[in-house]
């Protein structure tokens, strides 16, 4: 069920005359009054023909013209509305049980308190089977307002009690780190121009979009105007930004002057103070000592990145902050992908956005690595190779279900559900990426008796998962892998282990092509094994016969591959 308490309005009769009409298309059936105040005592317009709705939207405004007659200033914003929503599954209530939620809705906000005598003028009236509209008038009979702050909180904890006894559909409870619905007007507008998106919900695509691309807040609003987006900045005298305001092309308003909306309207974690945290933070030095093999590209870059995460998940405002960062992290890949993951990365990155936010604080310093990995994808020319994305996307996944389970862990419903979300288009994207990548490993597979020796390091490294890995279809293609990294000087027995370490393979699908972006990635850089030297030259692979070969009996040859070595010493 959902109460959506509206912003304050200040023509009673006009919301009337809507709710007693039939409709911006025609669907307002049977209107009628369920429920209302106790000295309502007027005639229903929906059930009494000649009732009048100006002299029931006077009857419901009578404190207001009081109050307004005894004090100097004018109450203008009177009018509370709230429609209250069943879900489409749910069954059809009745009159009696839609004046018994209405009562509880207006208890919970503070509209009618029990037992309040002098309360607030309300009525509820129902239009279709599926919602109701209460309507108030937020002065009391004895002249005071209403306390109405936190009012949507409290209506919010009532829905979830609602549901429970009437046996509907059961929402999450919300944490005030959700955006803003569309109104209805947005909607219509939306739909008038032929826009598939609110003008609030484009621009906080492209703000989100931007963020990789920005080092601060000035970054931000300059690339934002170099995408067309028209920005208002708000500075003080000496020139800081104090605040900003961004606005869709072609949205204008009857004035034909364009239409201009907060960060913070846009979403709770778009606003200046909290853009600048997330942006501004310093790098921290590196050692001195600190040494890479070779020049990582920024895909294997934020692979590394990603393999620290569960480090910093221990302090909550530090899993926040790469939650956070985590997010834009999927937003850069997306931007970079090819166009057959695009639609995927996407979504999984608009998904996100809601599992980036909660009510805890982010130390936005300790995600600094992650975001910078973020900004250099962003900012690279070259899109990467199959394996390094197969690779990047593998430890997404695992990233987010990282994240899903400290949000779960929070009791953060919203955003574990969105991190869920999250999770199935980077799992439908990671299988795409990775399917080429299997096929040509598969194709250079070992030979059987290479194989069996990879296949003794794999129950002795991981044996718990070892029948899945070995029965996975995918084995072949982590033998090669497993091969090629030996003949680059590393032991296979210890790449599983690490492999497995590193990413539980419980509740992976497909654990042999976990393990091939894992192995691929740790395995990229040749160990420093002369004995290795040798081998590098040598195939790891059986070689073709040839027709001749086919046609004629072939003497035994000694294995000359490190695995074929240690099989023939075993």
């Amino acid at each position: 069920m959902i109460a959506a308490i509206k912003p304050a309005g200040s023509n009673t009769r006009g919301l009337l005359a809507y709710l007693y009409g039939p409709g911006r298309h025609d669907e307002h059936t049977d209107p009628h009054i369920v429920a209302g105040f106790a000295m309502l005592g007027m005639p229903d317009p929906g059930r009494d023909p000649d009732a009048a709705l100006t002299q029931l939207a006077h009857h419901l405004d009578e404190p207001v013209h009081l109050r307004n007659s005894e004090f100097g200033k004018k109450v203008t914003d009177h009018v509370w509305h709230c429609p209250v929503r069943t879900a489409p599954e749910d069954r059809r209530l009745s009159d009696t049980e839609w004046a018994d939620i209405a009562q509880r809705i207006v208890e919970a906000a503070g509209i009618a308190p029990p037992g309040d005598d002098l309360a607030c003028r309300w009525i509820a009236v129902r239009h279709a089977d599926d919602h109701i509209h209460i309507l108030a008038t937020t002065v009391r009979e004895d002249g005071r307002r209403p306390r109405l702050h936190d009012s949507g909180i409290r209506v919010g904890d009532a829905s979830r009690q609602i549901e429970t006894d009437y046996g509907l559909r059961r929402l999450k409870k919300g944490d005030r780190t959700a955006g803003r619905r569309p109104t209805q007007a947005e909607m219509h507008k939306a739909q008038r121009l032929g826009w598939e998106q609110t003008s609030r919900d484009w621009l906080q695509d492209r703000i989100r979009a931007a963020i990789p691309h920005a080092g601060n807040t000035e970054e931000l609003l300059a690339y934002l105007e170099a995408m067309g987006i028209a920005v208002k900045p708000r500075r003080g005298p000496s020139g800081d930004l104090l605040g900003y305001a961004v606005g869709r092309p072609g949205d204008l308003n009857k004035d034909g002057e364009q239409i201009f909306h907060p960060g913070g309207k846009i979403a709770p974690d778009l606003t200046l103070p909290k853009l600048k945290a997330r942006l501004e933070t310093t790098a921290p030095e590196e050692h001195p000592t600190a040494r890479r093999d070779q020049p990582a590209t920024p895909w294997h870059q934020a692979t590394d990145a990603l393999d620290t995460l569960h480090q910093g998940m221990a302090d909550d405002t530090h899993a926040q902050a790469h939650i956070t960062a985590l997010g834009d992290l999927i937003e850069a890949t997306a931007q970079k992908s090819p166009n057959h993951l695009h639609a995927e990365l996407r979504a999984a990155s608009r998904s996100f956005a809601r599992a980036q936010r909660s009510q805890i604080r982010a130390e936005n310093q300790a995600a600094h690595t992650l975001r910078r990995a973020a900004r250099d994808i962003a900012h690279t020319a070259a899109g990467p190779d199959g394996s390094a994305l197969a690779t990047l996307l593998a430890a997404l996944v695992w990233a987010t279900i990282v994240a899903a389970r400290w949000h779960e862990a929070k009791n953060h419903a919203h955003q574990t559900e969105a991190a869920r979300q999250t999770l199935h288009h980077l799992q439908t994207a990671a299988d795409h990426a990775l399917t080429p990548v299997v096929g040509s490993l598969a194709i250079r597979r070992p030979s059987d008796q290479a194989r069996r020796t990879l296949a003794h390091d794999v129950r002795a490294a991981v044996p718990d998962h070892a029948d899945r890995i070995l029965t996975d279809p995918a084995w072949p293609a982590l033998a090669t892998v497993l091969a090629d990294a030996e003949a680059g000087g590393h032991k296979p027995h210890q790449l599983l282990k690490e492999a497995a370490a590193q990413r539980e393979l419980t509740t992976a699908r497909q654990p042999a092509r976990v393990l091939i972006t894992r192995i691929q990635h740790t395995s990229r850089n040749p160990a420093p094994n002369p004995r290795a030297e040798a081998a590098r030259s040598r195939t790891t692979m059986a070689p073709a016969p040839s027709a001749h070969q086919a046609r004629s009996p072939q003497p035994t040859t000694t294995p000359t591959t490190p695995t074929a070595q240690r099989h023939r010493r075993r």
